[in-house]
């Protein structure tokens, strides 16, 4: 089995060491898997459980102080589940596979996903906040009130500052003072991902807690097929980033495109972010892996990866 996973594309990490140990630590796990779709499944489980990365533990809040999580898988023969908007679900990952499993349908949102979740035995109910990501939340004056009010507060922080990825340090008090003087400041380690292969078949996922300061109920690119994540025959790839505009391009299809046109996977890597920023003037990343070779390529501060073999 051939791996590659990421962390997430935006700001550099204050802590790189101990970040890319759970990265080696998640491509490993996946290595070891009897099938490719086992393998990606088993390394983003690695990352959702660290609160280092925004997907499952330590994932963003959104505004009305929720995490909710959202996540996609493919494999190469065009089977696909996605699921999005689950409050208190660590592992969104195994919930995409279960409704690619389990159910004739590609996507299931919010209390239904949870339910879906529960009954083919994915733990719910799991507290996702961190002391950190609490903090952060309650030093903003989060909103009350309804929509109209929760995007009035969401104005200058969504999207703003270094809030997409790798930013942040585990000081609150620092974060709390970076806070002060800048209101959009809100570092999160954004989307994680991953792609495997046995030599025949492949797969890919990605998983996320979005971004912070979102508005409550927001779903990005993650879970939208070819967006966050796309697979074919000639290889797969997952997407990570400014989220709205990923899927505006659908980023991850892209990348695919250019592996089928005969690229190799850096080269396709490297083009799909060169087109995505031509377009979008955004921030992301994305890795690729193909029948012999693994790419990754973004345009941000920083995108951590890690590639492991059987």
């Amino acid at each position: 089995m051939r791996v590659i996973v990421h962390g997430g594309a935006g700001g550099a990490p204050d802590d790189p060491e101990p970040r890319q140990a759970v990265l080696d630590e998640a491509a490993a796990s996946g290595a070891d898997a009897a099938t490719p779709l086992d393998a990606v499944e088993a390394a983003v489980a690695v990352l959702e459980s660290d609160p280092r990365f925004n997907a499952g533990v330590g994932g963003a809040v959104q505004s009305d102080g929720v995490v909710r999580t959202d996540a996609g898988v493919m494999t190469s023969d065009r089977e696909v589940g996605a699921a999005c908007s689950m409050p208190g679900v660590e592992h969104a990952a195994s919930v995409a596979r279960v409704v690619c499993e389990e159910t004739p349908h590609v996507f299931v949102s919010g209390d239904h996903a949870v339910d879906l979740a529960a009954e083919f035995g994915v733990e719910t109910g799991v507290d996702l906040l961190t002391d950190e990501t609490r903090a952060r939340y309650e030093a903003e004056d989060p909103p009350g009130g309804g929509p109209r009010e929760h995007l009035d507060w969401l104005a200058s922080r969504f999207g703003s500052g270094d809030d997409q990825a790798g930013g942040g340090s585990a000081d609150v008090d620092d974060e709390e003072d970076a806070q002060r003087d800048d209101p959009g400041h809100a570092p999160d380690h954004d989307t994680v991902g991953a792609v495997a292969t046995d030599g025949e078949a492949f797969a890919a996922v990605t998983s996320t807690g979005g971004r912070s300061f979102a508005l409550a109920g927001r779903v990005g690119d993650v879970p939208q097929v070819g967006s966050g994540f796309f697979c074919t025959e000639a290889g797969g790839a997952s997407a990570t980033g400014a989220g709205e505009d990923i899927a505006r391009v659908t980023l991850s299809r892209r990348a695919v495109d250019l592996l089928d046109d005969g690229l190799d996977a850096q080269d396709a890597a490297d083009r799909a972010i060169d087109e995505f920023e031509a377009v979008t003037g955004s921030g992301a990343g994305v890795i690729v892996l193909g029948d012999e070779t693994a790419g990754s390529a973004f345009n941000t501060e920083g995108m951590q990866t890690s590639v492991a073999r059987e």
